[in-house]
């Protein structure tokens, strides 16, 4: 007799086989991506010339891929002791965590505390900065979004240590399994697959198509699908990106879900060669366009070094060129709690530039422990 999560088990397992976007083996993109082949074999693929540039670029140490400065980190507790007076407000907590207040309900996007976004606690990319509270510090959550399950987005540490508090995990097909492998309990994850929606206290949260990847080795790549958010309550919405290259279905998203107030996208760690996987900064205006408009928060950038280009390099970007496209944007510091409504009435200020300008030392090792406390 099957126990509740072997049954839970087997029915995530029919969704995932009955999902039109894979095929027997892995998920596929609607539009494939080359990168879908892997950094090497698309680098492979690209002409020799190409090839070089990119060796060339990567070899280079002429771009400040790391911070000289320590990033500015606020404790935004004070602020979540009080309700927004708008009844929206962000909090981003580095790279893609964002704690979204949203109409009386509280959603955590891609919840990642650990010190390197790798595998190991010894090797692979290291934060810039501590994380501006610790999970145990965290006000009590409705919903924690998972977009999809690589290291930079899924913290094994980090989830358990949420799940312990008794919040529900809202994630794409397949990475449930992945969830409850770790002990998170079956029925505390939901898994959607493009389109469907659930109901949180009365905010509707709904998973909606992205351009992307998964995997967390070699041997399981693309086993487990990816995915972005719309999450919509009675007065706000707000759009989370996840990981994802500019597509088409963007246009989808507005027409099937509607305009929302806050666009949370992906704007750091990106190339052309990654433009089908990834959107950096000019991808994302013209992903907000898609959207129909909304205050932009970027998220993606200014914690982990994952690319080639220099660390505040979205930042300055988008700094340039939305002004000149009417994009509102919204870059606050981490750990700083926003709302859209009053952020707006105040031009942007370019915190980044002074921690280059400070040629400080980065903080000694920052690997977190499992609850997000430094040791």
């Amino acid at each position: 007799m099957l126990t509740p999560q072997g049954r839970a088990r087997g029915l995530r397992r029919e969704r995932v086989l009955a999902c039109p976007r894979f095929d027997g083996a892995a998920f596929r993109n609607i539009v494939a991506a080359q990168t879908d082949a892997g950094a090497i074999e698309a680098l492979a693929q690209r002409p020799r010339a190409a090839r070089g540039d990119v060796l060339r670029e990567y070899l280079s140490g002429g771009v400040r891929r790391t911070p000289r400065g320590a990033i500015p980190v606020l404790r935004p507790h004070a602020a979540w002791a009080e309700a927004p007076a708008t009844g929206l407000r962000a909090t981003w907590l580095g790279h893609s965590t964002v704690l979204l207040e949203l109409d009386g309900v509280r959603v955590l996007t891609d919840p990642v505390w650990a010190g390197r976004a790798s595998p190991v606690s010894f090797a692979g990319p290291k934060r810039f900065h501590a994380a501006p509270a610790s999970i145990a510090e965290l006000p009590p959550l409705d919903a924690v979004l998972l977009s999809h399950d690589h290291y930079d987005h899924l913290d094994r540490e980090a989830v358990l240590a949420l799940a312990r508090t008794g919040t529900s995990f809202f994630t794409s097909l397949g990475v449930g399994e992945r969830l409850e492998a770790w002990g998170v309990p079956h029925d505390r994850v939901v898994e959607l697959d493009w389109w469907e929606s659930v109901e949180v206290r009365g905010v509707r949260v709904t998973a909606a198509p992205s351009r992307h990847f998964s995997g967390r080795s070699l041997l399981d790549r693309n086993r487990t699908a990816w995915s972005s958010f719309h999450v919509r309550g009675p007065r706000h919405a707000v759009f989370f990106s996840g990981d994802t290259g500019l597509t088409a279905e963007y246009a989808d998203i507005r027409s099937r879900l509607g305009p929302v107030d806050l666009v949370m996208l992906e704007v750091g760690a990106f190339h052309p060669a990654w433009g089908d996987i990834h959107l950096g900064p000019d991808n994302a205006l013209e992903a907000h366009a898609l959207l129909g408009g909304g205050a932009l928060l970027p998220v993606h950038w200014g914690t982990f070094k994952l690319a080639l280009h220099a660390w505040d390099e979205p930042a300055e970007t988008l700094l340039a060129r939305a002004p000149g496209l009417g994009v509102p944007l919204v870059m606050p510091r981490v750990g700083e709690a926003v709302e859209p409504a009053h952020a707006l009435e105040a031009p942007v200020a370019p915190w980044w530039r002074a921690v280059d300008e400070a040629r400080g030392t980065l903080p000694a090792d920052l690997a977190l422990e499992p609850d997000g406390v430094e040791p």
